[in-house]
């Protein structure tokens, strides 16, 4: 059984991060990492061999492009999961609306409150664990992590984490808690990721959801995101 944290896999010019998904030490994941391009079946055969001696019986990839994807098609990969891909230009934002709840920004404290929230609004294949919610939030070099809890007390209801790398910017991780959905708080936690991408001088935000996860595509939309022709896909095959 694999009990390795995450690292980087690296040959040559190609580099992908690799580890236990979401806690799981039958299933890795693997990431490839920008600026190699879409990574080789050389490369992707090493990742393999390398996930197998670790004792990963499964892998699953990161949200990939069309064109990211021929290594692992060539290699068995299968889609497990489609996803919409959405962008924004950050030109016309919405107000924010007004809250019950304040907005601040989160701290390590409010993790184990921020992950029952996650637990909640996420299919357990995609809930975060302690280390799933850091690599959320160091993913890109830059990131902002905000969540909603009563000033006098209480636990946090919701929670965004934005980031940015060069010049693109993106909504990283969004959840609100069942109890308070439809109050408002998922609209001005990405309105304030978004604005904050802006003061930073990005042009360009992206976000990715679910097909069939209706209720944060039509968030999405509502705040200015238009859907890209494109779909991102999961790719999914057994190690060995």
């Amino acid at each position: 059984m694999a009990t390795v944290a995450a690292e980087v896999l690296q040959w040559g010019w190609e580099r992908a991060r690799a580890g236990p998904w979401r806690g799981d030490g039958r299933i890795a994941y693997l990431a490839p990492l920008a600026p190699a391009g879409a990574p080789s079946v050389d490369f992707l055969n090493r990742c393999l061999d390398s996930l197998a001696a670790r004792g990963f019986e499964e892998v699953v990839t990161s949200a990939l492009a069309p064109a990211e994807q021929s290594g692992f098609r060539a290699l068995g990969f299968e889609v497990y999961e489609r996803l919409h891909l959405l962008s924004h230009d950050l030109k016309d934002l919405p107000r924010m609306p007004e809250v019950a709840v304040p907005l601040r920004r989160g701290k390590t404290s409010d993790w184990p409150a921020v992950l029952d929230v996650d637990a909640g609004s996420f299919a357990p294949f995609w809930r975060l664990d302690d280390e799933g919610l850091r690599e959320a939030i160091e993913a890109t070099p830059v990131s902002r992590f905000r969540v909603a809890s009563p000033r006098r007390g209480g636990s946090v209801v919701a929670y965004a984490v934005t980031g940015l790398s060069g010049t693109q910017g993106y909504l990283q991780r969004l959840a609100v808690h069942p109890a308070h959905r439809r109050s408002g708080l998922g609209q001005a936690l990405a309105i304030d990721g978004l604005r904050w991408l802006r003061r930073k001088g990005i042009a360009e935000a992206v976000v990715n959801t679910q097909l069939g996860n209706d209720p944060a595509l039509q968030l999405y939309l509502s705040l200015g995101f238009r859907e890209e022709p494109i779909q991102l896909a999961v790719l999914h095959r057994r190690v060995g």
